[in-house]
């Protein structure tokens, strides 16, 4: 664990609020005072889209395969999706996930196999949804002149295909991802905090280095990824990793979904508490 390297939690309400300091209203309606030079690099997977259902379909598809092609039926049996995910947000391994389901350590691999080449298959790519309210988010930050990097490790060429498909790709400076089709459900630390460093990177020599900054993703890869890269950090918890296990890699804030970051910076006000510290 890294845990002795990073800093004390704030509340969400923190900086971020203090951001709209400036707020002014207009016939009822807040608008914000953010200052120039202000990027937001953010993740794809978690933060902009819901991959539970993929994730989940790919496991049922994984174990119903075992139980056809190696004769497992009497031993395997699925999780529900709630005891599933649960498991995935808390970051029990596949592996442990596989045994729990009734795969036999000496099939685990196979099983484990079978999860890798299919997750990323088209028609389970189709069961990805836009996170509740990403739109309004994403469009309200852009309008306030708010440079949105996304930083993913999906394959890149895909991922600006799914923007285009979701019209959300106007709102995006810049897209970086990988060529590995297999890197987000790795989700490697290392490769996460190279491509952020790439991003900002570009990001300083383009525009000059942003007053403010931050780095908002739903797991560890994106806390530790700024972190190294000394960027403020942003867990959301309507993704892959739970509240309490983000916790354990002490972001800069906590929330719950990318709306309210946005209602945060808008309001000035707390929309999430901090992990208890």
């Amino acid at each position: 664990m890294l845990l002795f390297l990073f800093r004390k939690v704030k509340r969400c309400s923190g900086d971020l609020a203090k951001l709209a300091g400036n707020i002014n209203v207009t016939h009822g309606v807040p608008v914000i005072g953010i200052p120039s030079r202000t990027t937001l690099f953010c993740d794809f997977d978690g933060p902009v889209v819901d991959v539970s259902d993929r994730y989940y379909a790919t496991y049922c598809l994984s174990v119903e395969r075992m139980m056809t092609e190696v004769g497992l039926a009497n031993h395997c049996k699925l999780l529900s999706k709630q005891q599933f995910w649960y498991l995935k947000q808390q970051r029990v391994p596949d592996f442990e996930i596989a045994l729990r389901s009734g795969v036999p350590e000496n099939q685990v691999e196979r099983f484990l196999c079978i999860v890798r080449n299919e997750v990323n298959q088209p028609f389970l790519l189709q069961k990805d949804r836009l996170q509740p309210g990403i739109r309004w988010a994403l469009e309200l930050l852009h309008s306030q002149g708010i440079r949105l990097v996304l930083v993913t490790l999906r394959r890149q060429a895909q991922v600006q295909d799914l923007l285009q498909s979701y019209r959300l790709n106007h709102l995006f400076k810049v897209v970086w991802g990988t060529q590995d089709c297999d890197a987000a459900y790795r989700n490697s630390i290392e490769s996460k905090c190279a491509l952020l460093a790439h991003a900002w990177s570009h990001d300083c020599k383009q525009y000059g280095t942003p007053r403010y900054a931050w780095m908002v993703g739903d797991t560890e890869a994106d806390i530790v990824a700024g972190q190294v890269n000394n960027i403020e950090t942003v867990a959301l918890t309507c993704g892959i990793r739970s509240r309490s296990y983000l916790a354990q890699y002490r972001p800069n804030y906590i929330c719950d979904d990318l709306v309210s970051v946005t209602h945060s910076l808008v309001h000035g006000t707390p929309v999430s508490s901090s992990w208890g510290c």
